[in-house]
């Protein structure tokens, strides 16, 4: 028998442990119910982003000025047909809002995704391979973190453009560096333990010891972040439609819903009411999952 077939543990031995750690995080969740009312939240909106066309009472585009300015139907003048009202030009609130759901989770899914991939990879890379390397990335990341997000996404749009693959690209890559510079922290402590060692010493490579003994070791982490940071794109998303540069006109989002309600607030509540309403129980619902999630994969936590 061979050195690493020494090194590596049984099988059957794996299989319980991950089944043990399994049931540990799924105790600490459901013992929360805050945790259940987020994910029920999120159950919701993914469905309902999901199955906007098919739920939908209306199209999100057909205008109408005779049936313009109707409140909620339990208000005083609603009409059943439109149950959060109309807007300015007639189109119906609650249509609106669910397609609006589409648009705030692809936005903040894919940048996730865009920051997930650049920031981890640069933080294995810095955190392993140290030098140099380590302090490009590292200036690089406080130079990065030293401007606001939004303001460093305003920049980006503002060269490239208003539209839904631009905000992605833009969100993605203003988001990068608390990957970055999560990943690289855990990678230092991990780098020098006994089974990374023992792992060099069987002759394996630099890539293998990152994708399989490092980076598996990270995931719990990323995890955690990237809920957080799913939160934060559907808020920079909604920022920057209120601006008038998000993902254009073509596209129903919440943001852009509280901006053309903003100027009749005083005789249409209901306008920005409800768009802001969905943005804050989305975000609500994401940070009480992650915070949760959070605890359950500390391994410390008891």
């Amino acid at each position: 028998m061979d050195a690493q077939t020494l090194a590596q543990p049984a099988p059957a031995t794996v299989e319980v442990g991950r089944a043990a750690a399994r049931s540990r995080v799924y105790r600490k969740l459901v013992r929360h119910p805050m945790t259940i009312v987020g994910g029920l939240i999120l159950l919701v909106v993914f469905g309902s982003a999901v199955l906007a066309p098919l739920v939908a009472p209306h199209d999100p585009a057909k205008q109408s000025l005779i049936r313009r300015f109707t409140p909620p139907y339990w208000a005083k003048g609603g009409d059943v047909r439109f149950a959060l009202g109309t807007d300015q030009v007639g189109r119906d609130i609650l249509s609106r809002i669910l397609h609006g759901a589409r648009i705030s989770l692809l936005v903040g899914v894919c940048a996730v995704t865009v920051s997930l991939v650049v920031g981890v990879t640069l933080g294995l890379f810095s955190g392993f391979l140290g030098g140099w390397v380590d302090t490009v990335v590292m200036t690089v990341v406080d130079v990065t973190l030293s401007f606001p997000q939004l303001l460093l996404a305003l920049a980006f749009v503002a060269v490239l453009g208003p539209g839904l693959g631009n905000i992605i690209l833009v969100l993605g890559l203003t988001g990068w560096e608390r990957y970055a510079r999560v990943v690289r922290a855990e990678v230092l402590a991990l780098r020098e333990k006994d089974f990374v060692e023992a792992a060099r010493a069987v002759g394996a490579g630099p890539l293998r010891m990152l994708s399989r003994h490092l980076l598996p070791n990270t995931f719990s982490s990323i995890i955690v972040l990237s809920t957080l940071q799913v939160a934060q794109a559907i808020l920079q998303e909604a920022a920057l439609s209120f601006l008038g540069l998000g993902t254009g006109s073509a596209y129903p989002t919440w943001g852009q819903m509280i901006a053309l309600g903003r100027d009749f607030v005083t005789v249409a509540w209901w306008l920005p009411t409800f768009p802001g309403l969905a943005i804050l129980l989305t975000v609500l619902a994401i940070n009480l999952v992650g915070d949760r999630l959070r605890d359950a994969l500390d391994p410390r936590a008891t």
